[in-house]
């Protein structure tokens, strides 16, 4: 069998002397590691903000209201979230000490803090943020702490466990991409119009049809040109806002404590607690199915400093007026299509975010995407990650053990919050963070079956060690060492 090409790894020492592997030694670097010239690195970089500018700037826009602030100071906290996930992706890609996991990762405001962050601050104007601002960096400190230890849950993900994941992961971001083409705000007039929906699909098939025609480079950036062609559709339609452009500034820095100092609350603080265990365990399944995506496999080393980078940025974003930071799994569906491994070009992303962030006026220009426009292109993207889960599936020897019954009953939990979802609702609420979050009821279902069926209870015989044995290799996790 032919040696696999081993790749220099820029973010490790030097390489060891002593290592005599000789003629099958490879120096080249790993696509990870690459640079891409500037156009490319600029513009691949862009494709990635406008994937996830409006998974950005939509926690603010529904946390200011309802907290009590005014359009323009929701503006504001939207520009700060801006700025805020910029300095966090950095992190991620670029990192420092044993800080960032150093992959292609985007790291940007997280949805799963919405709904505590409104009850904490509902109707309480500046003493809400305050709070709520408070009880993200006691929580983001509390996560930077606990994250060496929390990576060591590396060695209970195996294939069977990151294929549902990733699958998970892939088709809980579809209903986003649904609600985008129906126009994304249902209380609309047009939420679900014929326009609406014919505008997603004219960009679907837009971006299918680069993607089949277009060769290298033009090939790779198909998503932004799909999302540039549909929003010139959309102009004569009339889908397409201007409002924004107009009214924005063309400079704003998001001063630090906007809103006032941090106040702390106990009450806040546990919900913030909850909210962080809950964005550490799917940032630590996105950072797997990444792992897997671009051939540079996430181990302990890799998940602690992506887990560093996304606690270390939460505790700083709530002074420049951002909320909690995790990882956009929308952005991995981006990677997976267009095969642009280098976390230089998401840094590239990351430094875009900055700019937007300190001009509102550029931030507009990205804004003028429709988000029907933008579910077209979602479609392509979440469903990318669901396949790369089904690919990593398919090494998952379903027809050993009871491989298959742990990936029908993490899959079926794991879709409840998409197929019907008030199924919780007499739930306590705070037990909602979990519950709602389809990727961590999955996550925890598939570990927790996985050991139960192929860990605990095994016969200690020759031949029950042996089947034990080869299960166990199937079910290898799917990391490596840089």
């Amino acid at each position: 069998m032919a040696a696999t090409p081993r790749f220099r790894n820029d973010a490790d020492a030097a390489p060891d002397p002593e290592d005599t592997s000789g003629p099958a030694r490879s120096d080249r670097t790993h696509p990870v590691d690459e640079t891409l010239p500037p156009l490319k690195m600029f513009t691949s970089g862009l494709q990635h903000v406008a994937a996830m500018y409006a998974g950005v700037v939509a926690p603010p826009m529904i946390v200011g209201p309802a907290v009590g602030l005014s359009p323009k100071e929701t503006a504001f906290l939207m520009g700060a979230s801006l700025f805020t996930a910029g300095i966090a992706t950095l992190l991620q890609t670029l990192g420092f000490w044993r800080i960032g996991a150093r992959l292609p990762f985007v790291n940007g405001v997280s949805f799963a803090g919405v709904t505590p962050m409104v009850a904490i601050g509902k109707d309480r104007g500046h003493d809400g943020i305050a709070v709520i601002f408070g009880a993200i960096i006691v929580a983001s400190l509390l996560g930077f702490v606990l994250a060496p230890y929390f990576c060591k849950l590396v060695r209970f993900f195996p294939p069977v466990v990151t294929g549902t994941v990733i699958t998970l992961i892939g088709v809980s971001l579809l209903p986003v991409a649904f609600n985008w083409s129906q126009g994304g705000n249902a209380t609309a007039d047009d939420y679900g119009s014929t326009t609406n929906i014919i505008m997603a699909a004219v960009t679907l098939v837009i971006v299918l049809a680069l993607r089949k025609l277009l060769r290298g480079f033009l090939q790779q950036i198909a998503i932004l040109l799909g999302l540039i062609a549909g929003t010139l559709v959309a102009i004569p339609v009339g889908i397409t806002d201007f409002g924004a452009t107009k009214d924005a500034d063309a400079v704003g820095f998001p001063t630090p404590f906007h809103f006032g100092a941090p106040q702390f609350e106990i009450a806040a603080i546990v919900s913030m607690c909850i909210v962080m265990l809950v964005c550490m365990t799917e940032s630590t399944a996105d950072m797997l199915a990444l792992g897997k995506i671009v051939d540079r496999p996430a181990d302990e080393r890799t998940i602690e400093g992506g887990l560093r980078a996304d606690t270390l940025g939460s505790a700083v974003s709530p002074l420049f007026n951002g909320f909690m930071c995790s990882a956009f799994a929308q952005n991995i569906g981006l990677v997976a299509m267009t095969k642009v491994r280098s976390r230089f070009v998401v840094a590239a992303g990351g430094g875009i975010l900055i700019l937007l962030g300190l001009f509102p006026v550029a931030a507009s220009v990205i804004a003028l995407v429709p988000l029907p426009v933008l579910g077209g292109a979602g479609i392509v993207l979440f469903g990318s990650v669901a396949a790369s889960g089904i690919q990593t599936l398919a090494s998952a020897a379903l027809e050993k053990g009871e491989n298959a019954l742990i990936v029908a009953a993490a899959v079926g939990i794991g879709l409840i919050p998409i197929a019907a979802p008030e199924f919780y609702h007499a739930f306590p609420k705070d037990l909602l963070v979990v519950l709602d979050s389809g990727i961590s009821t999955g996550c925890v279902v598939a570990i927790v079956l996985n050991l139960a069926f192929n860990h605990l209870g095994r016969k200690p015989d020759a031949e029950a060690d042996a089947g034990v044995k080869e299960l166990e290799e199937v079910n290898a996790p799917s990391v490596g060492v840089h």
